[in-house]
């Protein structure tokens, strides 16, 4: 089970500049979809990057799916070359992406986001009708699955306010 607190904690306690995206997003915004990994789109700017390797070097980050042994080193050089890292740890996945389809880079993201206490941790969520499009865009049959519970909550969320 991914402990959402602990890395959300450290990514915030290191000045991480991120936004969530992906299921922990549609779930913030009333999701009845479980999910277990944390996605993150970072910002790419040198400073975050040492930032985001200090945030998560105490978990052990290792490149999920590669076989044991493979040799791989979390620094901010790796992080550099790469873009998008899909991570296991010891507290759980991550993916830490430097840009998403159908949505761009942190910069593009965080002016459509909101800012949300999860998990005991003020951060920037990407706000619900950019993650519908971003949901869309992808095309995944899971994420067009939870389009239409999106919808919906976005429609009640309208209604809501007049």
């Amino acid at each position: 089970m991914t402990d959402f607190e602990a890395l959300l904690r450290a990514l915030g306690a290191e000045g991480v500049r991120f936004v969530v995206v992906g299921g922990v997003a549609a779930t913030a915004h009333g999701s009845a979809r479980l999910t277990n990994d944390l996605d993150i789109v970072y910002a790419r700017d040198p400073e975050n990057i040492r930032r985001l390797v200090k945030a998560l070097t105490p978990f052990r980050p290792y490149l999920r799916g590669a076989p044991p042994g493979l040799p791989f080193t979390w620094d901010t050089r790796t992080v550099h070359a790469g873009l998008n890292f899909t991570l296991d740890t010891t507290v759980g996945p991550i993916d830490a992406l430097g840009e998403i389809v159908a949505g761009g880079r942190y910069e593009d993201l965080a002016a459509r986001s909101i800012r949300l206490e999860l998990f005991g941790t003020s951060c920037l969520c990407l706000g619900l009708d950019a993650l519908i499009v971003n949901k869309r865009g992808v095309g995944r049959p899971k994420d067009l699955e939870v389009i239409a519970e999106l919808e919906l909550i976005a429609a009640a969320a309208k209604r809501e306010r007049g």
